[in-house]
This record gives structure tokens, sequence and C-alpha cells, in this order.
């Protein structure tokens, strides 16, 4: 039985979510000839700037108590996304070698250096590059045709005891790549897409190198986590950190029972996190299948639109119903919003405004906050609400570069262009829109995606003919 984790499920359908996509659907046509500020053609037809990078990274601690991570920690250690119960804790017992194979680009292997540094100095974790000889973890770097063949529903994913796809073929029904089956680590492999933009890429690398040494199980009650298949959070947080932390620490062993791990627990957290002693518990219920069934198939590929639109109805009645007032409901809205928004945009605000109302009763979801703001700005934009546009869009700018997101970044940055346009404010605008574009090189990869998405940000101003 071949188990693997199945990565960024949904991939493409978060970057919809990041990306505006909406100039369709409000009825928003190009700009008259004579308003086009000359500063746009120029950089559509110019040579755009190489991508740009994050600094140093500012991750937030942890912002639960302890209660409620000890919780989390069993959770995401001991089953697999299917529900598939693991008997036995696992990890590595000796130091990690890194190895990459394949044709990976000069970005991607210095995001790799800046998250193995992470994972030394934040997660305590003895993890190196090798250029050559053993590893216990390769990273092979091939395209998503070939990630696609070996796995039709992930971006990128991790088997155990195989080091490539030729190997894993082999072993395709092998015990050997069972996740539960699995009593100790020792070697894996993690397959990253090449011909994907440079972020993709390291979303990739983040979530799959964590899932390679760490946890093995998504969980979407988790707001603080890339172990959550809503992917609102694309690099690993303060939590995450914490969780590797403790599955590296002399208090756990490989072989421990759920309950032996759980004995451990508040003493280990404590002793890592003795902030969370002090917060009080604040768990939210377990996420029920149902409710993941309809978001997965309201996100996922193979349905009508119409049927996606079922299945996002059904998300917010079932949040609704379960009596939810956390981020898992205003997901429930917001992926509604973007599904009715082509059609209903006036509705579809409201599903976003009430999905925001949620989503500010929730300490620490500025981020989320900042994903659905860019589709209400746009709308603005849309109606010729310059101001109305800026005030949207303004408080999203920090928040995604805090969270390193530059899909995000790029995105709001030339949305906000538009809206000092509409202002009347061209030279601010313009500098504002070249800042977007090295951005953009890393949110969405080559010349073509960024000037793509320059038209359709554009696009999304009112015609005055």
């Amino acid at each position: 039985m071949f188990i693997a984790t199945l990565g960024r499920f949904g991939r493409a359908a978060t970057r919809l979510g990041i990306a505006v996509l909406v100039a369709a659907s409000v009825a928003a046509s190009g700009f008259p000839e004579n308003q086009t500020p000359a500063s746009r053609a120029a950089l559509a037809r110019n040579s755009l700037p190489p991508a740009k990078s994050f600094s140093t990274p500012r991750p937030l601690p942890p912002q639960r108590s302890n209660r409620d991570i000890a919780r989390d920690f069993l959770d995401l250690h001991f089953s697999l996304e299917g529900g598939t119960v693991l008997p036995v804790f696992t990890r590595f017992e000796r130091p990690i070698r890194v190895r990459v194979t394949g044709t990976p680009s000069t970005g991607f292997m210095q995001d790799l250096n800046r998250i193995l540094a992470r994972l030394k100095n934040e997660a305590d974790i003895n993890i190196q590059p090798v250029s050559s000889g053993p590893a216990e973890i390769t990273l092979q770097a091939v395209t998503s045709r070939e990630i696609q063949r070996a796995l039709p529903q992930a971006a990128c994913f991790v088997v155990p005891n195989v080091d490539s796809l030729a190997d894993l073929r082999r072993k395709r029904r092998s015990p050997d790549t069972d996740w539960s089956q699995l009593r100790s680590r020792d070697r894996l492999a993690v397959f990253i897409p090449i011909d994907v933009s440079p972020q993709e890429a390291r979303d990739c690398l983040h979530e799959e190198l964590a899932q390679a040494i760490g946890p093995l199980n998504d969980l979407y009650r988790l707001s603080d986590s890339v172990f959550n298949d809503d992917n609102v959070h694309t690099v690993l947080t303060g939590f995450d950190m914490l969780v590797l932390r403790a599955s590296y620490a002399p208090e756990l062993r490989i072989g421990m029972r759920r309950r032996e791990v759980a004995a451990v627990l508040p003493g280990l957290l404590a002793r890592l996190n003795p902030a969370g002693t002090r917060i009080a518990s604040r768990p939210l219920p377990a996420t029920p299948r149902s409710w993941i069934n309809a978001i997965e198939a309201a996100l996922g590929p193979g349905s009508s639109l119409n049927g996606r639109k079922r299945a996002a109805n059904q998300a917010v009645a079932l949040a609704r119903d379960l009596g939810w007032s956390d981020h898992r409901r205003a997901y429930s809205h917001y992926v509604l919003g973007r599904m009715i928004q082509a059609d209903e945009p006036e509705r579809a605000q409201r599903h976003f405004q009430t999905a925001l109302s949620f989503l500010r009763q929730s300490p620490g979801s500025d981020l989320h906050q900042a994903i659905i703001r860019p589709r209400m700005a746009a709308y603005e934009i849309a109606l010729g609400n310059g101001e109305a546009a800026l005030q949207q869009i303004n408080p999203v700018l920090p928040v995604a570069m805090r969270h390193e997101n530059a899909a995000l970044l790029a995105t709001s940055l030339l949305i906000k262009a538009e809206a000092l346009d509409l202002l009347g404010q061209f030279a601010t605008a313009n500098t504002v829109r070249l800042d977007s574009l090295g951005w953009a090189r890393y949110g969405f990869g080559p010349e073509w995606a960024v000037q793509s998405k320059m038209r359709e940000v554009a696009d999304l101003r009112p015609s005055t003919n």
C-alpha cells in the first residue's frame, strides 16, 4: 500500500485566492487609451527586474495554550490526513543530511539554505546539506508532469524509504512506502517541482521538508501553521518550529505510543514554551469529514462551477450548523465568495465581509484577513472608489511582507497602484507598480505570468466610454 503525504493539495486553487482574478466578475474593462499611464505600458514592454527575496525571517511565537498545543502535537504525529492512525512516534535518530538531485535553480538552493538555517536555529535540529554521498533526505527537483504521473492530486510530496521517482516506481506497492508501517525514519525523498514560480517551489519545500522530519498530518483547525490544507501559511511559523523542536527533544524517543508521548508533553512544552503555560486553553472542536469534503470539492479540480458552488454553500451551512466562529467559519464564507464573485459580486462582498467579522474575533488572524482584502479592494477599484480600495489594501502590505508571501504582496501593490491612479496620484502609483515587479517575479514566476497579472489588475478599472 503506497501512502504519501499529499503535500500542497489544491495549490492552484490557493493561488486563485491570492490572485485577484475578478476582472470579468466585476464587469470591468480596460483603460481608455488616453488614460493609460505611460509607465504601465512601458513596464509591459520592457524586460522585468529579477525576483526579489525576503530578508531575515520574523516568525511570530505561538500565541496559544500549551495544553492546546499538546493536543495538536498528538493529532499531527499520530494520524494521517485520511484518518489512518499511526501506532508509534517516529523521527530521525541521527543527524539529518539533505541532498539535492535534479536541476534546481539558484533561487531554490538559496531558499533551501534559508530553511535549513531556520531548522537549526529555531527548532534545534541537526540538519545540514551535502553534495554527495548518503543522505537521510533526498530532495529531487522534477517537473510538475512527473509529479502528477506519480501522484495526481499532489503538487509535491514526500515518501519514506526511497530516494528517487524511479525508486518509488519500483517500490510503489511495497510496505516500505506505507507511512502506517513506518517504525523509524532512515531515508526519505521529497519531490519538488522545478517548473513553477519560485514561491510555489519554496512553499513545497517548507511543508514537505517539515513533514519529512516531523508531523505527517494536516489539521484545518490550526490557524497558525503550514500543517493545514487551507494553505494560508506558506512558510514555517513559530508554532511549526515549536512542534519540530519538541519532536526532536530528548524527552521523546522513537517507538513511543500516543499515551506515552501525551504523558511527557506537558513538561516538555513548559520547558520549550513557558509563555504557553500562562495562556488559557481555548480548544477548537475537531473538523468533521463532511466539512473537509465540501471544501475540497469546492476548491478541487474535476467539478463544474455549479458543483463547486454547491459544495461551497454546503461548507458554509455546515460551519453555521456546527456553531463555529473561528477561522474555519470565515474560510467557508471566503471560499463561497470566490465561487460566486463572477456572477454575484455584491453578494460575494457580503460573504467576504462576514469572513472578516469572524476573523476579527480570532487572535492572530492578520494573514487570513490579508488574503481576503485584495478581492474586496478589487471590487472597489471596479466601482472607481480609489480611497475605499486603499483602505482595504494598505493593511495587507506589512502582513504579506512579514509572512513572506510575494504573490499576495505583488498583487496588493498592483491594486494599490490602480487605486492611486484613480485618485490622480500617478507618480506615486508608478513607483508602487515598479516595486511590485520584483515580488511578482518571485510570486508568479516568468515574465509572461507577471505581465498577465499586471493586465488582469489593470482591467479592473471601470471604463469611462
